[in-house]
């Protein structure tokens, strides 16, 4: 339960270190849902510490504002989304771009919750990236069906191998070759799962 639920579980001389709900709860495998009309917003800075969140984005995630405010974005990553999807998201807003996705989250309760997420940086006066906006909408039902399968095998890859970086990596090289093979960009293979 939320009431049990801490995620300053370890410290450090200068403050409590938050860690992902994956480290710390197990998920239930039980599904929370959002409204058509309700969009998730949150933002961080350049190193993906939440600097706002919305009410969606609590309830979702079972979170006081206390909570989420200061906590890596990757608190709330579900251990079935595999790592080669954020690895690119980061690396495509990093570079200035944005980019969509289709995210398996997990809240502090250790349920889930899909959503097609929008990332986009956030820029200074001078053009340099000061962090990232996030919105977050209900996920098409169907494309989850058709995703899912995907995200499983890279999953898979990353599992297997002998390391995390080598699992990573070899994640990422399927998930770009496939891209590769069908001409497309992880953006334009989402967008052609909703149609």
């Amino acid at each position: 339960m939320l009431s049990t639920f801490s995620p300053f579980r370890r410290t450090r001389a200068d403050g409590p270190v938050r860690q992902k709900f994956a480290s710390t709860i197990r998920p239930t495998g039980v599904e929370r849902t959002f409204g058509k009309d309700e969009v998730i917003v949150s933002k961080t800075d350049p190193k993906g510490i939440i600097t706002y969140a919305n009410e969606v984005f609590l309830d979702l995630a079972a979170l006081t504002e206390r909570q989420a405010i200061g906590a890596p974005h990757s608190i709330i990553r579900h251990p079935a989304m595999p790592r080669a999807v954020f690895k690119l998201l980061w690396d495509t807003v990093a570079r200035g771009d944005e980019i969509f996705a289709y995210v398996l989250n997990m809240a502090a309760t250790g349920d889930h919750y899909w959503v097609f997420a929008h990332v986009t940086p956030t820029f200074a006066m001078d053009g340099g990236i000061i962090g990232y906006h996030s919105n977050r909408r209900v996920p098409d039902r169907e494309a989850i069906a058709a995703i899912e399968p995907l995200y499983a095998d890279l999953k898979a890859i990353e599992d297997r191998a002998p390391d995390r970086a080598r699992g990573l990596s070899e994640s990422f090289d399927h998930l770009v070759g496939l891209l590769s093979a069908k001409g497309v960009s992880y953006d334009e293979f989402v967008f052609s799962l909703t149609r």
